[in-house]
């Protein structure tokens, strides 16, 4: 299998198995799936931990106010009576103004937050260090994770504008947002390698050949965004090693030279015919006038 570490500009990503003979349409389709599968993982796993302090979230006219403004407004939050989290709630309010404060009791709460973790790990970058491939069905398995979590603590379901929700049902707006520039559609996806494009219509093999033991850094771009950076020559951690290489071999020189430093014989007691002239009386002679 050819191994494939994905990154964009300089960030890693995830390690992919493929084949030489995948055809590179194929191949970023699967890599955009896996890409844009690990960012709604993220938004989940960052927004999870917001329900299982403060509860679901408000109605978007109701968001941001303080309960003065609801109740001059007479607004009312509808859903929160019947989306009551299982065990009961307990109320912790939001500072932000973005839900309801009726949390989830400590149990239920710890149900999110370990899903929350195992979610993490399956598509973190550690896993690039410990060697692990990520699979489409490692995102799947991801996201059932969190939903079967949170239909657990909240068997009503969550109300229909709680971005948790949203997303688990494939209907977030990400417009305005941050998070919208760093999704990319898959009609937008390019994989770069070596400075060079890999074009949709070929095969991976037209660009590396039949070796099924390869390993690859390609980068995933949008279209119109130009060609990523090149890899540097040697990674960040070999640059520290070869800077502390220099530094000690360095110090062991400035050793080297003040043990070579022969400015020592210019001292009385380096002087060989000290004792000869103390025999002869010459020593502490001084010349001048008296």
């Amino acid at each position: 299998m050819v191994q494939l570490h994905v990154k964009r500009g300089d960030e890693s990503l995830f390690l992919f198995n493929t084949t030489v003979d995948t055809p590179l349409e194929t191949l970023i389709q699967q890599i955009t799936a896996i890409y844009n599968g690990r960012l709604k993982v993220e938004r989940l796993c960052s927004e999870i931990p917001e329900l299982a302090d403060h509860g679901i979230s408000l109605p978007p006219n109701m968001q941001g106010l303080t309960e003065e403004q609801i109740e001059e407004l007479n607004l009312r939050d509808e859903w929160g009576e019947k989306c009551i989290p299982s065990g009961g709630s307990v109320f912790r309010k939001d500072e932000i103004g973005r839900r309801n404060g009726q949390a989830p009791n400590d149990k239920m709460k710890e149900v999110l937050m370990r899903t929350v973790e195992a979610a993490t790990a399956l598509i973190s970058k550690k896993q690039v260090q410990a060697n692990v491939c990520v699979t489409v069905e490692m995102i799947k398995e991801a996201l059932d994770q969190l939903r079967g979590a949170v239909m657990i603590v909240y068997p009503m379901g969550l109300t229909p504008h709680d971005p948790i929700r949203m997303e688990l049902e494939d209907k977030e707006d990400l417009s305005g947002t941050q998070a919208s520039l760093q999704v990319i559609a898959e009609d937008e996806c390019q994989l770069w390698w070596a400075a060079k494009e890999m074009q949709r219509g070929k095969k991976l093999q037209d660009y590396i050949g039949r070796n099924e033991k390869t390993k690859l850094v390609v980068k995933i771009q949008k279209k119109g965004q130009g060609a990523p950076a090149r890899e540097p020559v040697i990674t960040d951690d070999q640059q520290k090693q070869m800077m502390m290489h220099y530094y000690r071999r360095q110090e062991e020189l400035k050793k080297l030279e003040e043990a070579d430093d022969d400015r020592y014989l210019d001292s009385e007691w380096s002087d060989r015919q000290a004792l000869k002239r103390q025999f002869q009386g010459l020593t502490n002679i001084k010349w001048g006038p008296r």
